[in-house]
């Protein structure tokens, strides 16, 4: 069903930090944590997923301060970006001196009580925090200024962005659509009519002024489209998948180091499902492209297309020969897995299972293949939050995926280990559980990531 749609991208806006530096003692972080999840038990109202993404000033601990959500600001460039970016591994927290190591059992001690009370929050009821009265009027307010203040919206993002609100909010995260109102609506004009011209120069063409090669590239994507999310039947339409297939298409001859890689075409399905909601209402599943206008649709595909290009600019070694920068992230998982969980690693190194077998699905379609649908969008507001440092947070939400099913692993031969793993039973997950995965792959990631020699051998 077609919704009415108001003009302009800003409709949905109207309605002293202290120096960023790193905890010297994580502990202290997960002692505050812990206070968190027992006021949260005993029926206080925390908004938000404060458990672990919000910054909290810890009382009376001499000479800490809180961590920051300070990225690298690539996505923030809302000019052409067609170039890799150097900058794959930016790490989450920024400091001024070295995250301090800490006793290791203290590590393991602070884990285990968190882990427990994460049990208990499990259990208890988490309530729909995305859309939390009090979390839209800070978005609101955040968004509503002349220029919006990107550090601002990463901190509210990261714990999941109001649905009516994630189209405006995801441009931004992205450096898409610039900070300053002012400009927003220039800058999406030109850039949609320059999507425009680059289907019309490279897909709107006969075959015979294709190369080889793209005509094969062309010839897989269009194999590929019909395969897309196929438990969803909206992906099932045939205006969906030719939105899929021109956006596809064009992304790869604009981006020749790489071109067309399988489990692209997963990733452009997040953004065109939000960027549709702008114009259709109701369930996914009542949704018809038919419904739209040709100039609706182009709007669509032409701010999937550049949000798809700033998403890879980070991370395009990812899909090169032999995607290097995928390989690097499995073997990460594979040491952090045997720093938290030895048992695991041992048990899984035992049976002969290597993590790239089931690892590097996980991370060329950023879990979409994993998960139900209707979550995925919820776990991309904090992907698109982590900015540039998502490639080295995506090592952390894997391990906290892998391990909700610890003793489990433990049970399965080599066989089994490989049959649940290929078809994990996530099927019937809501945003609680995914909730509980990103809180822990904070938690390790708070506990690990500053201090490399924690994963040495």
């Amino acid at each position: 069903m077609k919704k009415e749609h108001n003009n302009g991208d800003d409709n949905n806006n109207n309605n002293s930090n202290a120096d960023h530096t790193s905890l010297g003692i994580p502990d202290s972080r997960f002692n505050q944590t812990l206070r968190n999840v027992q006021g949260l038990l005993k029926g206080r109202n925390i908004p938000g997923k404060i458990l672990l993404s919000q910054r909290v000033e810890a009382p009376d601990y001499t000479n800490l301060s809180s961590p920051t959500y300070i990225r690298s600001s690539s996505y923030s460039d809302t000019g052409t970006s067609d170039h890799t970016s150097e900058t794959v591994e930016v790490e989450v927290h920024s400091s001024t001196k070295p995250f301090g190591i800490p006793n290791e059992n203290k590590l393991k001690t602070s884990a285990s009580n968190v882990e427990t009370s994460f049990e208990e929050v499990r259990k208890s009821s988490m309530g729909a925090r995305a859309t939390d009265s009090a979390r839209v009027t800070k978005f609101t307010k955040v968004l509503s200024g002349t220029m919006v203040i990107l550090e601002k919206l990463r901190e509210l993002s990261w714990s999941g962005v109001p649905d009516y609100m994630r189209p405006t909010v995801w441009r931004l995260l992205l450096g898409y659509a610039p900070p300053n109102s002012d400009r927003r609506e220039g800058v999406l004009r030109r850039k949609r009519l320059e999507y425009l011209d680059c289907v019309s120069q490279y897909y709107d063409i006969p075959d015979t002024e294709r190369s080889d090669d793209e005509l094969n590239m062309l010839r897989q994507i269009a194999v590929d489209c019909p395969r897309t999310v196929p438990d969803v039947s909206f992906f099932q339409q045939q205006q969906v998948q030719k939105s899929l297939e021109r956006i596809l298409y064009t992304w790869a001859i604009r981006h020749p180091a790489s071109g067309y890689v399988q489990g692209i075409n997963d990733l452009a399905t997040p953004f065109l499902v939000v960027f549709l909601s702008e114009y259709l209402e109701g369930g996914i599943d009542n949704w018809s492209m038919s419904d739209l206008s040709s100039d609706e649709i182009s709007n669509v595909e032409a701010d999937c297309y550049w949000c798809l290009s700033k998403l890879l600019d980070g991370m395009q070694d990812h899909y090169t020969f032999a995607q290097p920068g995928i390989q690097r992230l499995v073997f990460k998982l594979k040491e952090l897995v045997r720093r938290i969980d030895d048992p695991v690693s041992s048990h899984m190194e035992q049976q002969g299972l290597e993590f790239l077998q089931f690892a590097f699905r996980w991370f060329n379609c950023l879990l979409i293949r994993e998960l139900p649908f209707h979550i995925v969008t919820r776990l991309w507001d904090t992907y698109l939050a982590e900015g540039d440092a998502l490639p080295d947070f995506l090592v952390y939400i894997s391990a906290s995926f892998l391990l909700t099913w610890s003793d489990k692993l433990q049970k399965l031969d080599f066989q089994e280990l490989v049959m649940f793993l290929q078809h994990l039973p996530t099927k019937n997950w809501t945003h609680q559980e995914l909730e509980m995965v990103l809180s822990r792959a904070f938690m390790w990631h708070s506990m690990f990531n500053n201090s490399p020699s924690h994963l040495a051998n």
